[in-house]
């Protein structure tokens, strides 16, 4: 057996990576081990995962390519939203009211357990309270209007409040809304420095990390599974969690096909003046807009302005986040056109067909949970939480995400690249054409 592990990525050169402060760096795995569970990814789901087990005594490693939270989990908008991708009139018309209210609980109770782990593990990762949807067009205030009501009266929501145009040009120092959703009971984080403080809490309660540790297959020993990494060392346990998400790779196509891997760009301003950052933002919370292919932005703890878009739909992108993104930043302030860019990267997201969370097994006692699109800043740590009670023995909260149905995008292997940038072509074309008809009859 080989014995020097496969060399995994540093983080990407982002605005999250490059405040950290006093991260771990974890081993290599350079020989076989056993234990009872063996988590691949070291992401939110991974780790909440591991931290779940290892807090109820199973002993548990985790197994990451590159570095804790080096993927989606490390480079999103650190928004920490309310629900599904979908609204709760909508689950309700799909799965009907009863299912609906238990999505909401557990989606609800996915928010405070990220709160839970801030305070328990004294996580500093800048979180704050608040965020906005804002509305570009009518019928899209007129949506939220209605998704508030709805929420306040039906599910005793009151941290939820419709705001007018001239309320939401105030908060944010646009004239670009028409309206918004705030949920004061949403927040923002550092995503980064809150995936690191999770695995540090994982490892305190002997959860064993091995970082830059690549897997490259698993097989049914019987007893037990063998996950055999790149460098040829191997984990043998009895349960095995895939907790990979967009960076699923070759590893398992069965259940990658649930999932589309999106390209989405991030960048970071230099820090702006005290001014500034108010008349942008002035009560420091994080926004999206109503389109399919949204934007979303947060100022950072030092006014940074983070703001994200421009979402590509194949694969292996290379373009510049700077040339796609900035334009949309100064389409809504250009009063920062001589505001430096310090940082710009890109990562990918998992989308399901439904939006809605794809958790499942392969076979028994091997487990995937992936496809948060675009909520997995809370939803992950929910699906943690349901994964390690499901090895334990209660599988409750497993059951209802696994009972979600899922389709697998068409297409196959070769086409459903295209067949989904079509599709997806047609939502922000429409989108266009909404937001122009919109501002004609302003």
């Amino acid at each position: 057996m080989e014995t020097n592990a496969s060399i995994g990525l540093e983080h990407v050169d982002s605005y999250y990576a490059a405040s950290l402060e006093n991260a771990v760096d974890y081993p290599a795995l350079t020989d076989a081990v056993r234990c009872d569970v063996c988590v691949v990814g070291g992401g939110f789901t991974g780790l909440s995962t591991a931290l779940n087990l290892a807090e109820n005594e199973f002993d548990t490693v985790l197994l990451e390519a590159n570095r804790v939270g080096w993927g989606a989990s490390g480079r999103n908008g650190g928004q920490l939203g309310s629900g599904f991708n979908e609204s709760q009139r909508e689950l309700e018309k799909n799965f009907g009211r009863q299912r609906a209210a238990l999505y909401w609980n557990l989606c609800e109770e996915a928010k405070r357990e990220v709160l839970y782990r801030i305070r328990k593990h004294q996580i500093d990762c800048d979180f704050k309270f608040g965020v906005i949807g804002a509305a570009m067009t009518r019928s899209a205030a007129d949506d939220y209007r209605q998704e508030v009501d709805h929420l306040r009266s039906q599910y005793d929501y009151d941290s939820v409040q419709y705001v007018n145009r001239s309320e939401i040009q105030q908060l944010l120092g646009t004239e670009r809304y028409r309206a918004g959703k705030y949920d004061r009971g949403a927040g923002h984080l550092h995503p980064l420095k809150y995936a690191i403080g999770l695995a540090e809490a994982a490892s305190a309660n002997n959860a064993r990390i091995f970082e830059k540790t690549k897997v490259k297959s698993y097989r049914n020993l019987g007893l037990e599974f063998k996950v055999r990494t790149e460098s040829g060392a191997s984990v043998f346990a009895k349960h095995i969690v895939f907790a990979c998400n967009a960076y699923i790779g070759k590893v398992s196509a069965s259940f990658s096909r649930w999932i589309m891997p999106i390209h989405s760009f991030m960048i970071a301003t230099e820090p702006l003046s005290e001014q500034t950052a108010r008349q942008i933002n002035r009560e420091d919370i994080a926004v999206y807009d109503s389109r399919f292919s949204l934007d979303y932005f947060r100022l950072s703890a030092d006014r940074r302005l983070l703001f994200g878009g421009g979402e590509k739909y194949y694969p292996n992108t290379s373009e510049d986040a700077v040339k796609i993104v900035r334009p949309r930043m100064l389409s809504l302030y250009p009063e920062l056109k001589d505001v430096r860019i310090d940082y710009a990267w890109a990562g990918q997201f998992a989308l399901t067909l439904n939006r809605l969370p794809s958790i499942g097994q392969l076979e028994e006692n091997v487990f995937y949970a992936q496809g948060y699109s675009g909520h997995g800043v809370a939803l992950t740590n929910i699906v943690g939480k349901a994964l390690s009670r499901k090895i334990a023995g209660f599988p409750d909260q497993y059951d209802a995400f696994a009972e979600i149905p899922h389709s697998a995008f068409p297409g196959g292997r070769y086409l459903r690249w295209p067949m989904y940038f079509l599709g997806m072509l047609f939502y922000v074309t429409r989108d266009r054409i909404s937001i122009l008809l919109d501002r004609a009859g302003s």
